[in-house]
């Protein structure tokens, strides 16, 4: 598995800029290159030769004009069932990586890679060609949390171990993933794809232990049963009355752990004599609990109808930045509550998904946008930690370099009424305070420029995600406030600096690029004429519309400076120690 295919080869390439290339970024190789018209071979001595020249070179280094494509020679009679997964987000959890390979197939083994690489990577062997081919078609390229999956076909030859092999240990480098989950399905036990949404329930601290059972075997016996993945959220709210339960499963499967979770509790109030009534109490996104409720709360009342159950929301004002769950309280029997629960999360899901087809054209235009910074889903959904506003930890979104990793940071100066910057700054500055630590981004409030200014500038600092977060929250807060009519559309003017170089990369060739993002973005973009750059040698770029139109726009423009920034790089001269591609 050392042979390497080099892709994207331009016609005036020689083997000696091969040698060269390879000599630079200090890659053995064992053989001659063999160069052909747009692509090339070569032999590597050893597995960790072949993966470091991948990693290093693969959409990173240009020759003649054109970036090169490295990845594993492979022989189509060998292009079976087992793939190459790279660049996997170095904090992905498994329980995600999972739900995703198993979308396209049943999955029958999973092994990690050993590399030099802060990404991770994982070879899988599915049962079948089609599925392999499948999920090579719909992974490949695709964002995980600013990372782009690279995948390739891996000689199928190596793959004689199959699950019961080296891939039985071979997860533990996931940070987030720990040991395995005693009890938890086999990769290829789902009967069929996950929910998005995962159910999430509020029970009474005290019958916690119950429902873990002695040494973990209830909880065990609980998603061996139903084939879900159950956190018991035990150490939020310490002192808490009530604890966060979180199930990933099939909405079938959901109904089921619940259903008996229930069941349990009831059985163990009886046992010690708990005397008062244990409601089933759901935690859903406020996002959605407008679609649950109906127009005239006709909707919650054909629930409490057809289940014969008794329904409650908690009110608006129990809603933080922290915590934008709402409390739904379904009282009746262990039957009705278990019926009304299908019922709730039936529409819970229904209105998740008309968000998702509504934003499906922005996420796939906006590269490398998780659709979770939006603060739209629920906590536990997938990709995220136990809790919706945890920010990152210290250094997850720290520096960055051109090739990778983790993204930059960004400043983007936001514009707003000056009438609403009190809002912005809520009393005491709380308000400001919790949208800087929700969107982990520095959020300031520059001084007025003049007396009769009405507008005033925000200055965000983050990473792109802490960016759309703190700018949907911003936009969001100003037609909550009324400062945007009922059916006014929010539209803001955005700036950001570019390198003056650059401006005309992003002007275009007789304003072609601009004209173009546009189009594409319902953004008005203008780069303004004749402007002096500033002592960063920097100049703005004006972006206005609503926020979806906004963002799009950035993250164009963004991408634009990426690639700007990449053919900026120099290249190293012969036998010269080489940059490091990533930072360690």
């Amino acid at each position: 598995m050392n042979k390497l295919y080099i892709g994207n080869v331009s016609a005036e390439a020689s083997e000696e800029d091969f040698e060269t290339i390879f000599e630079q970024w200090k890659i053995p190789h064992s053989g001659p290159f063999l160069v052909k018209t747009g692509y090339a071979f070569v032999d590597c001595p050893d597995e960790k030769a072949a993966m470091k020249a991948i990693d290093v070179l693969s959409g990173k280094v240009e020759l003649h004009g054109k970036v090169l494509e490295v990845e594993h020679s492979v022989p189509k009679r060998q292009r079976s069932c087992k793939l190459q997964i790279r660049n996997i987000p170095p904090h992905m959890q498994w329980e995600v990586l999972d739900s995703m390979l198993a979308q396209y197939g049943t999955v029958e083994g999973c092994e990690q890679v050993n590399t030099d690489t802060e990404t991770a990577v994982v070879n899988v062997r599915y049962a079948a060609k089609d599925q392999t081919r499948l999920a090579m078609e719909k992974l490949n390229g695709y964002m995980m949390e600013n990372y782009a999956l690279k995948v390739s076909y891996i000689p199928d030859e190596t793959a004689a171990e199959g699950p019961e092999g080296p891939s039985a240990g071979g997860r533990r480098g996931f940070n987030a993933r720990g040991p395995p989950r005693a009890g938890s399905p086999g990769l290829g036990a789902r009967p069929k794809v996950q929910s998005d949404i995962p159910l999430r329930m509020l029970v009474p601290t005290q019958f916690v232990g119950a429902i873990i059972g002695k040494e973990g075997a209830t909880i065990r016996n609980i998603t061996k049963r139903t084939h879900s993945k159950i956190d018991i959220h035990r150490k939020e709210n310490a002192g808490a009355a009530e604890k966060p339960i979180t199930i990933h499963s099939t909405p079938d499967g959901c109904s089921n752990a619940c259903r008996t979770i229930m069941e349990i509790m009831q059985k163990e109030a009886l046992d010690t004599k708990f005397t008062e009534e244990i409601p089933l109490k759901i935690l859903a996104h406020n996002n959605f609990v407008g679609r649950l409720i109906g127009k005239e709360g006709r909707n919650l009342k054909k629930i409490e109808q057809d289940t014969g159950t008794k329904i409650t929301i908690s009110p608006l004002q129990d809603l933080t930045l922290y915590n934008p769950e709402r409390t739904i309280t379904v009282k009746g029997s262990i039957e009705a509550c278990s019926r009304a629960e299908e019922e709730v999360m039936k529409k819970v899901r229904e209105s998740y998904e008309s968000d998702m087809a509504a934003m499906n054209l922005q996420s796939n235009l906006i590269p490398g946008l998780n659709l979770n910074a939006l603060g739209l889903f629920p906590s536990g959904a997938p990709g995220m930690g136990p809790s919706m506003s945890n920010v990152p930890p210290p250094g997850a979104h720290g520096g960055c370099s051109s090739f990778g990793g983790p993204p930059e940071s960004e400043t983007v100066h936001l514009f707003i009424p000056a009438l609403a910057v009190g809002a912005i700054i809520g009393k005491q500055g709380q308000h400001i305070k919790q949208l800087s630590h929700f969107a982990g981004a520095s959020i300031k409030i520059a001084p007025a420029e003049g007396m009769d200014a009405k507008q005033r500038m925000v200055i965000i600092v983050g990473p792109p995600e802490a960016q759309f977060k703190a700018q949907c929250r911003i936009f969001s807060k100003l037609k909550e406030e009324n400062f945007f009519g009922p059916k006014e559309e929010v539209k803001l003017e955005a700036h950001i600096k570019v390198p003056s170089f650059a401006a005309g990369r992003v002007i275009g060739k007789g304003g072609k690029t601009v004209n173009e993002l546009q189009n594409l973005t319902c953004a008005e973009v203008v780069v303004p004429r004749d402007q002096t750059p500033d002592e960063n040698d920097q100049v703005i770029v004006k972006i206005s519309g609503h926020f979806f139109a906004c963002q799009l726009a950035q993250r164009k423009i963004q991408e634009i400076l990426a690639q700007v920034r990449r053919q900026q790089q120099p290249k190293p001269a012969p036998g010269a120690q080489p940059p490091l591609p990533r930072r360690k």
